[in-house]
């Protein structure tokens, strides 16, 4: 009987590990299946782009305002 036991155990580990990773693959091919860029995604990812070339325009600004700022103060 206490063979059994240890069997079992031995097998447990495998056996889960198979599982989960049986179950992720299944998840991964419809998860990409829905990643399909739509309209809505593209008009997104377009205001993000501008948002992010905004703030580096703010941001070399503001960092060549500071250095005009340090070379009057030597």
């Amino acid at each position: 009987m206490e063979q059994i036991f240890y069997g079992l155990a031995v097998l447990a580990c495998p056996l889960g590990m198979g599982a989960m990773m049986w179950l992720m693959m299944r998840s991964g091919k419809k998860a990409s299946a829905d990643a399909a860029p739509t309209e809505a995604s593209a008009a997104e990812l377009a205001q993000l782009r501008a948002d992010l070339d905004r703030l580096r325009a703010g941001q070399n600004l503001a960092h060549e305002s500071g250095t005009a700022a340090d070379k009057g103060t030597r």
